[in-house]
């Protein structure tokens, strides 16, 4: 464990960080679950919603810093590509 009050301060920050990116991490695989249920089933304009929903929130995520932004411009060209195909 730290010794110095700047480092045992920076481990509580690290632990809150860590905390919330796993929080919104969680968020999204439940969004891009939903995605990929509403494009197997035969409403398109189910899927194209919850295909705004699901980029709204990956792009809100890559902005914090949560994903890389490469890494969410895959995830939203991969679930777009699926209900493109639907």
């Amino acid at each position: 464990m730290a010794n110095h009050k700047s480092a045992k301060k920076r481990a509580l920050q690290n632990e809150v960080r860590r905390l919330r990116n796993r929080s919104v991490k969680t968020q999204i695989k439940g969004i891009v679950k939903n995605t990929r249920a509403a494009s197997a089933g035969d409403d398109v304009t189910q899927a194209s919603e919850q295909l705004k929903i699901a980029q709204s929130a990956i792009d809100r995520a890559a902005k914090k810093g949560v994903l890389h932004r490469k890494t969410a411009a895959r995830k939203i060209s991969r679930l777009s590509r699926l209900v493109k195909t639907a």
